[in-house]
């Protein structure tokens, strides 16, 4: 009975995974193709602008990954439930892997936009370092010498390294550089920019939800066959 309640979950996880996934392909075609036919070129910096559509819903879901790593990591600290740092490894992955297609997004805008790939840009220079953190976070998770104690030290990490993220997001309002001021709240996109940038939002949202229920997934069946093995080993 237990046995057939266990696949009766397994498929029902299987089948929303399933239906996750295909939102997650239908949101991002249509996003491309309003990205890349519908939306007009913008004026001033011409096809390059492109890259908008698709830097800002990574730079959101860096942040959304690493403030659910933030969540998480509190919750393990005071409940010392795996389930809760398995969640939190997960996102940060994801997070760190986002960070680093906003990087990359930047420098290669900021080359037709600026004349150069790299500024030591406020907000450019808070992402480098938000980058660092979350690597960090990873590198701690993996390499210390018990598991406990890795995810203990992982979730202080995590906890700390969120407050680089409001720093981040402000940098433009507290330190005005060359980087474009926050036009989504200013009224400076027109009507299909601003349709364009939502369901992008929208499909890189879901894409990340995606992400994280299969990554987190793998981690909990990795554990599963851990301990299958320690109880095989010790019976032997």
């Amino acid at each position: 009975m237990r046995k057939q309640e266990h696949m009766q979950s397994l498929k029902q996880n299987a089948r929303i995974i399933n239906g996750l996934l295909g939102l997650t392909f239908v949101t991002m075609i249509a996003a491309q193709f309003l990205i890349f036919v519908y939306v007009p070129t913008e004026q001033t910096m011409g096809v390059a602008q492109r890259i908008f559509y698709f830097h800002v819903p990574l730079g959101w879901n860096a942040f959304l990954a690493f403030a659910v790593v933030f969540v998480c990591s509190i919750l393990y600290l005071l409940r010392r439930d795996k389930k809760w740092d398995r969640l939190a490894r997960s996102s940060a992955e994801i997070g760190l892997i986002f960070t680093t297609l906003v990087l990359i997004a930047g420098t290669i805008w900021d080359k037709p936009a600026w004349g150069t790939w790299w500024t030591w840009d406020p907000r450019l220079t808070t992402t480098l370092i938000l980058w660092f953190i979350y690597l960090a976070y990873h590198l701690v998770s993996v390499y210390a010498t018990e598991e406990s104690q890795g995810a203990r030290y992982a979730a202080v990490v995590g906890i700390i390294g969120f407050l680089d993220v409001p720093i981040v997001a402000l940098a433009i309002v507290l330190w005005p550089t060359q980087h474009p001021s926050p036009i989504i709240f200013e009224g400076g996109l027109t009507g299909s920019m601003m349709l364009t940038l939502m369901v992008s939002i929208v499909a890189f949202t879901l894409l990340y939800a995606s992400l994280l229920i299969l990554r987190t997934s793998l981690r909990h069946d990795a554990d599963e066959i851990k301990k299958l093995k320690q109880y095989m080993d010790e019976r032997n």
